[in-house]
């Protein structure tokens, strides 16, 4: 087989292999911005008539996919529509949250972000808040989270994913993450988030075909209420109050772990702590499922030169 074509279908087939453990086909389009390398385009589109005529891949209506499956397509479409209403929720929901003091950006990620969304889905949310302030935002936000219970609207405010402006960068750096940060739709913050992505150029070893999305984003406009609210606590006070909500928070979440708590999705409750960030547990799913994918990607690749040398 000659090379380059396996080199490209190799990426064809990895790309295709990831958003597999989601069930989730791809258009042509999103096929080659998630592939890991650059190639020419014609040469993407061989390589891609070359899987369906062998077989190894699918395509219906429009979607590409592994599995042999049209009700994967039936889904994603259900999935977009309905991810197209949250979105515009998600647009309001960012519109109240930005005005808590010390929110510098909103982004919309998890499975909302890539445009899929069904019954059961929550509106997930990347925040990032001024330097040394996260724990204070944090809990004024989850506070005002905790009312949202009262009228069962808590699922519109998960507020998961904290970082503050003096650390940008995403230090876990994998193929997870790197899809994680490229498909967040920003709501709130258009200059923080162009910091943000200046930030994680590294991303780009791993999809050097995706252009990240800053234009989505507003321009934060704050509030008296808010400017009053930062200036009162811009000291030393607010210093050690941060700190104390970071150690209250931290040992809680702790706790939850090691009762194995689960959250709504089944998974154990887990948060990672930091003065300067707050966020999954990765050793709950990040690399759990990292090293699912690695296992599908040498299961496939293995079963197709299998065949091909047969």
């Amino acid at each position: 087989m000659d090379k380059s074509l396996w080199d490209v279908k190799q990426n064809i087939l990895e790309t295709l292999a990831y958003f597999d453990l989601f069930n989730y086909p791809l258009t042509r389009g999103e096929v080659y911005i998630f592939l890991k390398n650059k190639y020419q385009y014609e040469d993407f589109d061989d390589a891609l008539s070359c899987l369906l005529n062998e077989g190894k891949i699918h395509l219906f209506d429009k979607f590409y996919t592994l599995k042999n499956d049209h009700y994967l397509v039936v889904r994603r479409n259900e999935g977009n529509k309905k991810a197209g209403e949250l979105i515009k929720t998600a647009g309001k929901i960012g519109n109240i949250l930005v005005r808590f003091p010390y929110v510098r950006g909103i982004a919309i990620s998890g499975s909302l972000s890539k445009n899929f969304a069904d019954e059961n889905s929550d509106i997930d949310l990347f925040i990032i808040t001024a330097k040394n302030r996260l724990w204070i935002a944090r809990t004024l936000m989850h506070c005002f989270k905790k009312l949202t219970f009262l009228v069962n609207k808590e699922h519109l405010f998960c507020m998961n994913y904290y970082i503050d402006e003096q650390r940008l960068e995403i230090v876990e750096k994998s193929i997870y993450t790197a899809i994680e940060i490229g498909t967040l739709i920003p709501l709130q913050g258009d200059i923080m988030f162009e910091k943000f992505y200046a930030a994680n150029t590294w991303t780009r070893s791993f999809l050097p075909n995706k252009n990240m999305r800053i234009s989505s984003a507003k321009p934060v406009k704050n509030s008296w209420l808010k400017n009053f609210g930062e200036w009162l606590l811009n000291n030393a006070a607010g210093d050690a109050i941060d700190n104390l909500l970071m150690k209250i928070t931290a040992g809680r979440w702790l706790e939850k772990t090691r009762m194995n708590k689960l959250n709504s999705h089944g998974i154990i409750m887990g948060m990672d702590t930091n003065k300067h960030f707050a966020k999954p547990d990765p050793k709950n799913f990040h690399y759990n499922l990292l090293e699912r994918y690695q296992e599908k990607v040498s299961r496939l690749l293995q079963g197709y030169e299998n065949g091909v040398a047969n």
